[in-house]
């Protein structure tokens, strides 16, 4: 029996490491061995989301707060000087920062202080946030080339410091993959805040929606 035993214990112990073999291997695969991430607000942190999600090399798009001085912010609660924006992870060998910026412009109102689309307030403004000198080096110069495409258009988009990044967590983590959660809510709320229809207005066949 001792025996028997041992083989059994044996077998169990060979399955185990199996599975953790494996799921290390799945998890390797399906995260790249070198990410970057972005911070970038653009409006509703929902169609930011969205639109990155959709673009090739990018692995995860989160959405919360950043921008303000008040320590986790919270949708429902105090956001004050937030922005709602969302970070970006993406595999730098797939897609670069270049065309993370390229994808932000044509995805959002450079031209709106006030807000995004049909949403107005100090938190739906655009933003892009830099972590280091070489993102503010590329940063400035994807919104050069924007300034010179509409050169008779003031673009307001910021480039600002990367401060504290606060992921949407707790009772409010609905609002994470909302577009994937509640695609009815999500697509008549994009419709109707009239987001596409202003993208393929100003960026014409750059447009991505």
């Amino acid at each position: 029996m001792g025996h028997i035993g041992n083989v059994t214990n044996l077998k169990s112990l060979m399955k185990k490491l199996i599975a953790s073999v494996a799921f290390s291997i799945t998890a390797m695969i399906s995260t790249p061995l070198f990410a970057d991430t972005a911070v970038l607000a653009g409006g509703c942190f929902w169609c930011v989301e969205k639109d990155f999600e959709a673009l090739e090399g990018v692995s995860e798009a989160i959405s919360g707060f950043t921008g303000g001085t008040v320590e986790n912010p919270t949708y429902n609660g105090n956001h004050k000087g937030h922005y709602e924006a969302v970070k970006i992870t993406y595999d730098p060998a797939v897609v670069s920062y270049e065309e993370i910026l390229e994808h932000f412009w044509v995805n959002h109102d450079p031209f709106d202080a006030r807000g995004q689309f049909c949403d107005k307030g100090s938190e739906y403004l655009a933003a892009i946030f830099v972590a280091n000198d070489e993102e503010r080096k590329l940063a400035e110069a994807s919104k050069q080339r924007v300034i010179e495409r509409f050169a008779d258009k003031n673009v307001v988009t910021p480039i600002l410091p990367l401060m504290t990044f606060y992921p949407i967590k707790g009772a409010e983590s609905f609002h994470q993959d909302f577009y994937k959660k509640s695609p009815v809510r999500y697509k008549g709320y994009r419709y109707a805040c009239g987001r596409d229809k202003r993208l393929k207005k100003i960026w014409g066949k750059d447009a991505t929606v």
